[in-house]
């Protein structure tokens, strides 16, 4: 009896088909329209693959298992936001390093969405040459993770300069993202606690306040007693 030819061969059932290999890319969920397209552009002019969704719903529709590469999400996101996005992938079982973008008045969220498993965290305006280097280095499997917690550790001798009020106002921008809010979490007043952040900026070697509230966010992380005795959010703040 001759051998049939391979197109003789009954087809496989549909569930047992092989599935193409996923390719790697960048999943960028951002609802701004406008920063949705320039990081997808920064990203495609860099050699990266780009897959872009507007809601963190649209993404979970497209999402599977197998997905390689790696997403960047805004923390803030209609209905479902970043963090509730990094919850819902995390019970999917994925696999993809997740870089989280933020505003300044966002850093609680930030906190949230590190402890549920982001790697990174950058904040708006965003440079594009720091947003490249993130996502190649969450890609190439690099541990952001772990060199945050590196910075954070180099932190140690200069967070032990500083008078204990100053130590508070330091933790609480972790937490409260305004000078009021900070002053109100501490009875004191804004212009005491823009006193206290210029000495911060200071001692800690921090070229902004933007940077200064990134340092907090560390140390907030990844302390050794971190998530324990967290000071609490504002009522009126970021929730």
């Amino acid at each position: 009896m001759a051998p049939r030819s391979p197109s003789t061969f009954p087809p496989l059932p549909r569930s047992t088909m092989p599935r193409p290999p996923e390719t790697p890319a960048v999943f960028v969920v951002e609802d701004d329209t406008d920063l949705r397209d320039a990081l997808s552009f920064r990203l495609r002019a860099a050699g990266l693959p780009v897959r872009a969704y507007a809601t963190a719903e649209a993404f979970l529709a497209e999402h599977t298992p197998d997905m390689l590469g790696c997403l960047v999400t805004d923390v803030r996101l209609p209905r479902m936001d970043g963090v509730s996005l990094i919850g819902t992938l995390s019970d999917r079982g994925n696999r993809l390093p997740i870089i989280v973008i933020s505003g300044h008045a966002e850093t609680p969220l930030v906190v949230d969405a590190m402890r549920a498993g982001a790697v990174d965290f950058l904040e708006k305006p965003l440079d594009p040459a720091a947003v490249v280097a993130s996502v190649r280095a969450a890609m190439q499997g690099a541990s952001t993770a772990a060199s945050l917690r590196s910075e954070a550790a180099r932190m140690a001798d200069r967070l032990a300069v500083l008078s204990p009020r100053e130590r508070e106002v330091f933790d609480r921008f972790a937490v409260n993202v305004t000078t009021k809010q900070v002053a109100d979490a501490l009875s004191l007043s804004p212009k005491t606690v823009e006193s206290h952040r210029a000495r911060l900026l200071e001692k800690l070697g921090a070229d902004s306040p933007s940077a200064l509230v990134r340092l907090s966010v560390l140390v907030a992380l990844f302390s050794p007693h971190a998530g324990e005795g967290d000071p609490e959010r504002p009522e009126s703040g970021i929730s």
